[in-house]
């Protein structure tokens, strides 16, 4: 990589605008455009940078790159912020002097970041060892704990810093960090209870109810989802490239590093969700006896919850939200609070609450990083300061004024220190200085600031003034005293030279600031200015047995009621910048000017009317013109000699003397006019841009000649070592050639003798052979004669073995013959002895059955016998008994015993029931066991008569509302039951109907008026979109003749489809909430198709629109389709939903998705 050794050198455009010729408004800007391009976001006016947001990364933020620019001169290299901070450092450093560093521009801008790098440079050059490290790492893990609560989402920024931030880095004698102390200026309270649209709340809120665990939420009584708190804007709620949950982790840390304790963290955090509760306490009127109206809060439980975080009585905080208590002297007045004042004290406490928690935060960090040492210490400080700001619409407000105003303040000084830099420089080289004539807007601070007539002492004796104080009375003040000033304007004042001008209406006035004209609404500058928090709430907050509260209103405290006034807030400010500007006077500034290219936050995008707009109220065209007003260059006399010098052949290519003399020598033979030129003590002074062109076109030349001079002596060594280098080579390469040859003929002579040996040693081997074989040829005609010999002799003997072995066989082939015939005559035998045994046993066995049946005949007769005999005795002994005892009975004495047994059984079994009675319960299955078998068919009809009755009696205490309610389970019972796998869990839930409270809720009152008949149902539910499966919020209205689709925010109608246009449902068999709403063909409503909808509450909307089709004489009955798989009507396309079960890897949540065009894919998680 090429390292620059100048500014000038490879320049991109003009690096410097000082530099820059001609000087108007358009080539700056295309300077800075040319820049940008070429990725070059860092531009100087002397010693001032502007940086450029390029909304991207670049690589020029590297460790290397720090190293490339640490102790370098400030015009050594290209324009880069590290430049800036490695010469403030080097100064406060080497030359014991205290620096500023002041950034500043608008809102996305990059005035954060590049206070980041500033003091990240610095930690990474500064000494190391583990207490400067500690120190270090204390200084940087500031910055998230003050963004997680000073900085917002805006519609510029998605990291907009909401506050003004100061911070001054002590350093010991050897440039180490001791610590630091952190200031903030006019924190953007009013964004806690109102954010604009497109814009969110400060970053805390989120990234509490995003990264905050299950236990710590709980603790503080919060739930995660943002829409349940009024505070927090829902349009805006997640950002892209935002990660509010690892952000919470890492503010986390951060407290911990900067020391902050385990208890304090939770006071924090009880405080925040207190603010987030107290933006959900709402209030309603109620009307006294003596006709005034008064306030009372509607629903008390997020003021109970708030009050059980910070410790305090519930009664004591609703009395400060419904009375107020003025004293004088003496006296105490004690007047109610209508609606509107109860609300604007909710705000106003909710504000103070989170400014003061804002302001002890800074405090507390102040205690950590402070240097522990009191010995003088060297000071950096960094201000991080909102820019001039100016809104297109008109719409700039009290904010808007005294940050403008603090911005003249940093104009003014910045003018003041600039021209007292240069006229120290030129003192300190001996050059004359001559006054630059500049715009001096000291006018316009003093008609802000000025004690008697100034805008914001008239806006505090405004507020002071007793008697009705209005915005219009202040304007009208603003016409009577500052009606001259040539700097103001309005309506009514002589300097308006458009009296009939629309442009500026009559409740505005208009101040021409250094950076161009605003115009002021004065709408709501007393309020703002006035910043009121009611005395009583004050004492409630000092009541809390909350560690912290106590620290931030101690004016709470009874024993010290301060009766004064407290300060104005436009006061306040005033005395802070007054402090900031003394501080800063007494430092080196060094500045900072950041731009925002574009409004779109998108990169290699270039605005010009933006950056444009940006260039005139930073004032940078008027920062060139003073530093161009004396000498537009000046440069020591040694890198001016050194890179000059080959301009003149005195000086080339050394010069042995001093440098000024080498200097003054270079510029004569130049032919320099002596006005363009002054030589101080050690530098040089050039007043026109074009001389030092001029100097940098004749050094361009010169460099080229002396390039072509470079390359002709460096060809001619070149071909001068390339031939002595051939010669060398053609030596050396003949002596191995020589060497070769004779290798070669040696090896030659070597392989002629080789053969002829080989042929004789084959000769002789040859003969040899003959010989050993004819030898073997006779050895082997021996062996074979000799084998033949053997092999006949072995016959004779084989065929004389074998007859013998012939004759032995057929002798043991007899002999087992005989053997066989002789052992089957003995088995035969012995089979017939075995016969004769068995007939026998068999004869035996048959005649002691015979003997043993006539004993078991004999044996019956005789029990017949017996039993006859018995039988008739009991008949005779009956018989005399009952002609004994006729004499004393009746005929039918039988049958009355017989009824009076039975009704004593019936008797006993019905009193057994009654005290065995089953509970009244419908459900209950219980009932007492039968006693008697004849008695079946009446337990069984009593069990059924009971339990008719039991459920006539409880259905007597419905109500008709409850036997709706009843009425639409069974009917939902009909509908799902076995069918959809969503219903078992809804059979426990009841229907409410109007989850949103459309009637009660403000939010939903238009919404509400819109809707001429009564409600049946309202609910949040997702509009499924066709293109990729993602869902809308909408509010989901049912009446009886039309469903109603609004949006969630605004409550604006979207949709509304009368019940007739609506021909069937189809639903999954899963558990899901996704439900299709198919319109009639042809209809006015079916233009755009079909209703893919998803809800929490999918079994009561059907139910309730089945009842509604059932219940209507003049349409269908609704057809409701149970089916994974079913067609929805796109506008002219259908597309099929189907539904898969799916693992549940990623949460148990429903998701759909857009697989094509023909098909939307619907993944449920199966159950565990």
């Amino acid at each position: 990589m090429e390292v620059k050794t100048s500014l000038l050198d490879n320049m991109i455009g003009v690096g410097d605008m000082v530099l820059l010729e001609p000087l108007s408004e358009d080539s700056f800007l295309d300077n800075l455009k040319k820049r940008f391009d070429h990725s070059e976001i860092y531009t100087y006016i002397g010693s001032v940078v502007i940086s450029m947001n390029p909304y991207r990364s670049l690589p020029i933020y590297t460790p290397e790159k720090v190293e490339e620019y640490r102790n370098r001169n400030f015009y050594e290299l290209s324009p880069h912020i590290y430049a800036l901070a490695d010469e403030a450092y080097r100064s406060l450093r080497d030359q014991d002097k205290d620096q500023c560093i002041l950034i500043t521009g608008e809102s996305g801008a990059g005035k954060t970041e590049a206070s980041k790098l500033v003091m990240s440079y610095v930690a990474a050059v500064c000494g190391k060892g583990h207490e400067v490290n500690k120190v270090k790492e204390q200084l940087l893990q500031s910055n998230p704990v003050l963004e997680a609560f000073g900085n917002a989402k805006t519609v510029r920024n998605d990291n907009s810093s909401r506050f003004g931030k100061y911070m001054d880095i002590e350093f010991d004698f050897k440039g180490d960090p001791l610590g630091g102390v952190i200031s903030n200026y006019l924190l953007e309270k009013s964004r806690v209870v109102k954010q604009p649209r497109g814009e969110r709340n400060f970053h805390v809120f989120y990234q509490l109810l995003s990264g905050a665990s299950d236990d710590t939420l709980r603790k503080l009584k919060l739930d995660r989802d943002f829409s349940k708190y009024n505070y927090l804007s829902l349009d805006s709620a997640a950002v892209n490239g935002l990660d509010d949950a690892a952000n919470f982790r890492t503010v986390r840390n951060a407290m911990q590093i900067v020391g902050f304790m385990e208890d304090e963290v939770q006071s924090v955090l009880e405080l925040v969700a207190a603010v987030l509760k107290l933006g959900n306490i709402e209030f309603k009127p109620e009307s006294r006896c003596n006709g005034t109206d008064e306030s009372r809060v509607k629903d008390k439980n997020d003021l109970k919850e708030m009050c059980e975080l910070l410790g305090i009585e519930q009664s004591v905080l609703e009395r400060a939200f419904s009375y107020r208590t003025v004293e004088a002297k003496m006296e105490k007045v004690s007047t109610t609070l209508n609606v509107a004042q109860a609300y604007y004290a909710r705000d106003a406490l909710a504000k103070n609450l989170y400014s003061r928690l804002f302001s002890w935060l800074v405090t507390r960090i102040n205690e950590s990083i402070q240097a522990q040492t009191k010995a003088r210490h060297k000071v950096m400080g960094v201000l991080d300061i909102y820019g001039f700001e100016i809104f297109e619409n008109g719409d700039n407000s009290f904010e808007q004024f005294i940050i403008n105003y603090c911005n003249e303040k940093l104009q003014q000084i910045f003018i003041e220190l600039t021209l007292r830099e240069e006229q120290e420089e030129y003192v300190r080289e001996g050059i004359e200085w001559t006054n630059i004539e500049y715009f001096n807007n000291a006018i316009i601070c003093d008609l802000i600031e000025n004690n008697q007539n100034g805008i914001l002492a008239m806006l505090d004796e405004e507020c002071l003034r007793p008697g009705t104080v209005t915005d219009e009375t202040f304007l009208d003040k603003l016409n009577t005293i500052c009606a001259d000033h040539q700097h103001f304007e309005s309506r009514l004042n002589k300097n308006s030279k458009f009296l009939n001008d629309h442009s500026l209406p009559h409740n505005c006035f208009r101040i021409q600031h250094y950076a161009g004209k605003v115009l002021y609404r004065v709408e709501g500058f007393v309020d703002k200015n006035n910043d009121l928090l009611y005395r009583d709430l004050s004492q409630a907050m000092y009541k809390a047995n909350h560690s912290l509260i106590k620290q931030l209103f101690p004016e709470g405290n009874p024993a010290k009621v301060n009766l004064k006034r407290p300060p104005t807030a436009g006061f306040q400010f005033r005395a802070s910048v007054g402090t900031l500007m003394r501080n800063l006077q007494t430092k080196n500034p060094n500045y900072i000017r950041c731009i925002k290219p574009n409004d779109k936050k998108a990169s290699h995008i270039f605005t010009d009317s933006l950056v444009r707009h940006q260039v005139r109220y930073l004032g940078l065209m008027e920062n060139v013109r003073v530093r161009r007003a004396g000498y537009a260059f000046r440069q020591p006399y040694e890198p001016c000699l050194e890179r000059y010098k080959m301009l003149c052949k005195r000086t080339w290519p050394h010069w042995k003397g001093p440098a000024r003399e080498g200097v003054e020598v270079l510029m004569a033979d130049l032919q320099i006019p002596a006005e363009e030129i002054s030589y101080g003590r050690s530098k040089i002074f050039i007043r026109n841009p074009r001389t030092l062109f001029f100097l940098e076109e004749k050094r361009k030349q010169c460099l080229q000649d002396l390039a072509t001079l470079i390359q002709k002596i460096y060809r001619g060594w070149k071909c001068r070592t390339h031939f002595l280098l051939m010669k060398k080579s053609q030596i050396v390469v003949a002596a191995w050639y020589r060497r070769y040859a004779q290798q070669k003929k040696y090896r030659n002579i070597k392989s002629a003798t080789t053969v002829v040996q080989s042929y004789t040693r084959g000769w002789q081997a040859r003969k040899l052979l003959r010989e050993l074989k004819y030898q073997k040829r006779c050895e082997e005609a021996v062996t074979t004669i000799a084998a033949f010999w053997h092999g006949t002799q072995a016959r004779l003997e084989l065929r004389r073995l074998k007859q013998e072995a012939r004759n032995k066989h057929a002798v043991t082939v007899i002999w087992a013959y005989w053997q066989g015939t002789k052992a089957r005559r003995e088995l035969r035998q012995l089979k017939e002895e075995a016969r004769n045994k068995h007939a026998v046993s068999v004869i035996w066995a048959g005649w002691q059955g015979t003997k043993a049946r006539r004993e078991l005949r004999r044996l019956k007769e005789e029990a017949r016998r017996k039993h006859a005999v018995a039988l008739i005795w009991a008949y005779w002994q009956g018989l005399k008994v009952r002609r004994e005892y006729r004499k004393f009975f009746r005929a039918n004495a039988g049958k009355k015993i017989y009824n009076f047994t039975i009704q004593r059984i019936i008797q006993k079994y019905f009193l057994g029931l009654k005290s065995n009675m089953p509970s009244m319960s419908p459900i209950d299955k219980k009932w007492p066991a039968r006693p008697y078998g004849f008695l079946d068919g009446v337990h069984t009809e009593l069990r059924k008569i009971f339990h008719h009755w039991r459920c006539k009696k409880y259905r007597d205490q419905f109500t008709e509302e409850k036997k709706a309610v009843y009425e639409e389970k069974l009917e939902a019972s009909e509908i799902f039951k076995g069918k959809k796998a969503l219903y078992p869990s809804s059979v426990s839930q009841p229907f409410k109907g109007d989850y949103l409270e459309i009637s009660k809720n403000p939010k939903y009152q238009k919404l509400n008026s819109a809707v001429d008949e009564k409600v049946l149902l309202a609910d949040v539910v997702n509009k499924i979109n066709r293109a990729n499966g993602k869902g809308t919020p909408r509010i989901f209205l049912l009446t009886k003749k039309n469903f109603v689709l609004a949006d969630q925010k605004t409550g604006q109608v979207k949709a509304s489809i009368p019940l007739p246009d609506v021909t069937s449902v189809s639903v999954s068999t899963q558990k899901d909430g996704f439900f299709a709403l198919k319109l009639k063909e042809g209809s006015a409503s079916a233009v755009k198709g079909d209703f893919l909808l998803s809800s929490e509450h999918l079994i009561e909307i059907i139910t309730k629109l089945h009842r509604i089709g059932a219940t209507a004489a003049d349409r269908e009955k609704l057809k409701v389709d149970i089916s994974d798989e079913f067609l929805v009507q796109f506008k002219q396309d259908k597309v099929c939903v189907k539904f898969i079960q799916s693992s549940p890897k990623n949460g148990n949540s429903v998701s759909c998705k857009r697989k094509n065009n023909r098909l939307l894919e619907v993944s449920v998680p199966t159950s565990p």
